[in-house]
């Protein structure tokens, strides 16, 4: 897992009717190498308690996320575990 200033992309603030502020935004990932893999980060991914929806995109290795703007960081967390299971050599980078 890399840390540190990298493009990051705050899309768009929402309020939901659980009164719980998401926030949108858009990962590029490194060394993502296959598409089978992508699919299976994404349904770790989901199963993170916060997370509101998740692609990616095996393409354009990016991973958009929708999740809750409080714990958004925590949660970041958890998604680079998923994802280093899955495949250890792919990183986001945060």
């Amino acid at each position: 897992m890399t840390l540190g200033p990298v493009k990051t992309e705050k899309v768009e603030i929402q309020t939901y009717q659980k009164g719980m502020t998401i926030m949108k935004k858009k990962y590029k990932l490194q060394d993502l190498d296959c598409a089978n893999c992508a699919a299976k980060m994404e349904e770790g991914i989901r199963k993170i308690p916060g997370v509101e929806e998740v692609s990616i995109s095996f393409m354009t290795q990016k991973m958009t996320i929708v999740a809750a703007d409080d714990k958004f960081d925590e949660i970041m967390k958890q998604a680079a575990e998923v994802c280093k299971k899955i495949e250890p050599d792919c990183k986001i980078l945060l």
